[in-house]
């Protein structure tokens, strides 16, 4: 399982943000290897984790080369006040059973 965190700080959205914004995220959800994504903020609003869930390296591969994501990538200072990316391989994730579970494998 793979994590990829998108967390930035927003800055002003268009139009062009939001064509864009959803063009990659249907593409993401398309691929075969996406399996899940969630949104948190900081307390104090100023700070997103966008954080999608995938059970490849392939799908984040194929992803980041989506032309539309190179694009916006390639534009982002219009719409954030910086941005961080992190990405993870998950090794174990478990629980009490009562939150959804996303990131595969238990210990």
């Amino acid at each position: 399982m793979i994590i990829c965190q998108f967390i930035f700080r927003p800055g002003m959205y268009d139009d062009d943000f939001h064509r864009l914004d959803g063009l990659i995220d249907a593409f993401a959800r398309s691929l075969p290897g996406f399996r899940a994504t969630e949104t948190w903020q900081s307390s104090d609003g100023k700070v997103i984790n966008a954080t999608c869930y995938f059970d490849d390296m392939a799908s984040v591969r194929e992803l980041s080369a989506y032309p539309q994501h190179l694009e916006a990538k390639g534009q982002y200072q219009r719409w954030y006040d910086g941005y961080q990316i992190v990405v993870s391989e998950v090794t174990a994730s478990y629980g009490d059973g009562r939150l959804p579970h996303v990131t595969g494998s238990q210990p």
